[in-house]
C-alpha cells in the first residue's frame, strides 16, 4: 500500500431543524506508516461538528457559513484568505481532534485509551493525578496527519491555513477544564483525585469566535513559490509570522462585500434572509439582526407568517418507547427583502461594510 490514503467523504447536516444541507469534503490524506483507515469515521464527525459549530456561532451574521465555502484544500482552486476561512480552518481542525480524543477516551480504538501519564503524581495541595485524563495528546496527533496533510503547496496560503489549524487545536487545549472527585472519612473530602477533561464544544466554538473577531491580517506575497526561491519564499514567511502567537488566527486577504450576491464565491447574498425581532431573551448581537443583515444592506424588512409543526404532548408508554402529539403553530418570522426600485445602503450602512471587511 502506498503512502497516501485517499478518503472522500460526504458529510449531511441539519442546519436549525428547519433544512438539510451537505457539505462534501474531498481530499482528507493520511501519511505516515501508521496510516490507516481506523479513525475516517471519527474524521467525518469531526468535521461535520466543526462545520455544524461554525453555523451556529455566524447564524446571524452576513457570512453564515454556507457550505459551498467550505472547502478546506488548496488543491481544489479555492484559494482565498479571508478572516472567515481562517475560522472555517480552526474549527474543524478543532472538530476533529476533539472528536478523536473523545473516542480514544471512551476505549473506541484498540490503541489508544486514557492519558494515564500522570496518574499518582502530586498535582497541588490536597489533590493528585488520577481518573481518566482525555488524551489530548493522541487527538492532536492523528487530526494533524488527516488535516494538514491537505495543505501540499508553499505558498503563503498553505502557511495561514496551517498556522489556522494549529490555533484550532490549540483551542481545545485551551479550553480544557480540571474536573475531581472527593475521597476521604464520611466524605471529608481530605484528598482529591483530579483529571482533565474536554470543555463542551460550545466553548471551543466561542473561544475560536473571540480568535475571529481579533484575527490579525497578514501582508505577504500571495503567489507560489518558484522554482528556485522555496529558501526566500520560507524565509519572508517566517518573517511574517514573527509576531504572531500560535493561538491567533490569521488571514491574507478582505472579506468581500457580503451584502450582495457573489456568483464567483458562491454567496447568494442576504435577499431572503431570516433576521430577529422583538424578543428580551434574545442576546443584543441577535436583536440587531435585521439592522445588520437588512437595513444596512439596503434592503427592507418583511414579515411572514409560518406554520411551525413540532412534537409536544409526549408521554412514556411501558416500555420503552416515548409517543408525542404534531403540534402546529403560526409564528411570525421575518426577512430581508428588495426595497422597490433597488435602493443602495446609505453612506453610514456603506463605512460600516467597509469595517466589517477589515
Amino acid at each position: 500500500m502506498g503512502p497516501f490514503y485517499f478518503i472522500a467523504m460526504v458529510l449531511s447536516m441539519c442546519s436549525h431543524a428547519h433544512f438539510a444541507l451537505a457539505w462534501t469534503v474531498n481530499n482528507f490524506l493520511m501519511t505516515g506508516p501508521k496510516a490507516s483507515l481506523t479513525y475516517a469515521g471519527s474524521v467525518q464527525v469531526g468535521a461535520q461538528n466543526g462545520i455544524h459549530e461554525c453555523k451556529h456561532q455566524f447564524a446571524w451574521e452576513r457570512w453564515n457559513c454556507p457550505e459551498n465555502t467550505l472547502q478546506l484544500s488548496t488543491h481544489n482552486g479555492l484559494r482565498s484568505a479571508t478572516r472567515q476561512t481562517s475560522f472555517v480552518h480552526g474549527i474543524s481542525a478543532a472538530g476533529v481532534m476533539y472528536t478523536l480524543t473523545k473516542n480514544c477516551s471512551m476505549g473506541d480504538f484498540d490503541n489508544c485509551g486514557c492519558d494515564d501519564s500522570r496518574i499518582g503524581q502530586t498535582g497541588g495541595r490536597g489533590w493528585i493525578w488520577g481518573g481518566c485524563s482525555d488524551n489530548v495528546a493522541f487527538g492532536e496527533k492523528i487530526s494533524k496527519q488527516f488535516v494538514d496533510a491537505l495543505e501540499g503547496g508553499q505558498d503563503s496560503r498553505a502557511a495561514i491555513n496551517l498556522h489556522n489549524n494549529e490555533a484550532g487545536r490549540l483551542a481545545i487545549k485551551a479550553t480544557m477544564r480540571r474536573a475531581c472527585k472527593c475521597h476521604g472519612v464520611s466524605g471529608s473530602c481530605s484528598i482529591q483525585t483530579c483529571w482533565m477533561q474536554l470543555a463542551d464544544f460550545r466553548e471551543v466554538g466561542n473561544y475560536l469566535k473571540m480568535k475571529y473577531e481579533h484575527a490579525k491580517k497578514l501582508e505577504m506575497d500571495k503567489k507560489p513559490t518558484r522554482s528556485g526561491n522555496s529558501a526566500d519564499n520560507r524565509a519572508a514567511i517566517a518573517l511574517a509570522f514573527r509576531s504572531i502567537a500560535r493561538t491567533d488566527l490569521v488571514y491574507l486577504e478582505d472579506s468581500p462585500d457580503y451584502c450582495v450576491k457573489n456568483r464567483s464565491l458562491g454567496f447568494q447574498g442576504l435577499e431572503g434572509r431570516e433576521c430577529l425581532k422583538g424578543n428580551k431573551n434574545m442576546s443584543l448581537w441577535e436583536r440587531k439582526s435585521c439592522r445588520r443583515l437588512c437595513y444596512e444592506c439596503g434592503l427592507k424588512v418583511v414579515e411572514k407568517l409560518i406554520e411551525v409543526v413540532s412534537s409536544c404532548n409526549c408521554k412514556f408508554h411501558w416500555c420503552c418507547t416515548v409517543k408525542c402529539d404534531k403540534c402546529r403553530q403560526v409564528v411570525t418570522k421575518y426577512y430581508c427583502a428588495r426595497k422597490q426600485g433597488g435602493r443602495k445602503p446609505h453612506n453610514k450602512a456603506k463605512r460600516r461594510n467597509r469595517a466589517q471587511r477589515h
